[in-house]
């Protein structure tokens, strides 16, 4: 059994001498920086991008590789939509952490400057459309009535 899966890992003390606290920091853009220097390893960008959590206690964001843990700062949201694939009236979207999941159109919202957001992650998380994956939602969109862009009735 990995320690993650202990009903008590998150209330554990950090190690001897350590914090729980770190200096690593997500950026709007989806870029892991640690001590002011952007994380250039793709490896550990992408460990970092697929150990987001929240903390069960306090809801605070967390990096969790199920056998330690950190608190980190998030200064958007956790995740971004990097692709949208179009598959007949569904869109398909990848996140930054690598993983797959339908739109959930109910969930977008208009943020700042004009870019989307919606909920992923079974509604537990946010995430943030690049302008590139906000294009390829251009199929599923329709003008209402009252001239606001929305995704077409009946789609995703």
């Amino acid at each position: 059994m990995k320690p993650g899966n202990h009903p008590e890992f998150y209330r554990f003390p950090a190690p001897a001498g350590r914090s729980r606290e770190s200096t690593i920091v997500l950026d709007g853009l989806g870029r892991f920086w640690h001590d002011g220097a952007l994380v250039v390893h793709p490896g550990m960008a992408r460990a970092f991008a697929q150990w987001i959590r929240r903390h069960p206690d306090d809801g605070r964001f967390i990096l969790s590789n199920d056998y330690d843990w950190t608190y980190f700062t998030v200064d958007d949201v956790p995740f971004v939509v990097r692709t949208v694939v179009i598959e007949g009236e569904r869109a398909k979207l990848t996140l930054s952490d690598g993983s797959d999941e339908l739109l959930d159109a109910d969930s977008l919202r208009v943020g700042r400057a004009g870019a989307l957001y919606c909920k992923v992650k079974e509604g537990g998380f946010e995430a943030r459309f690049t302008p590139q994956a906000q294009t390829h939602l251009a199929p599923l969109l329709e003008e209402s009535a009252e001239g606001e862009i929305r995704v077409r009735s009946g789609t995703v």
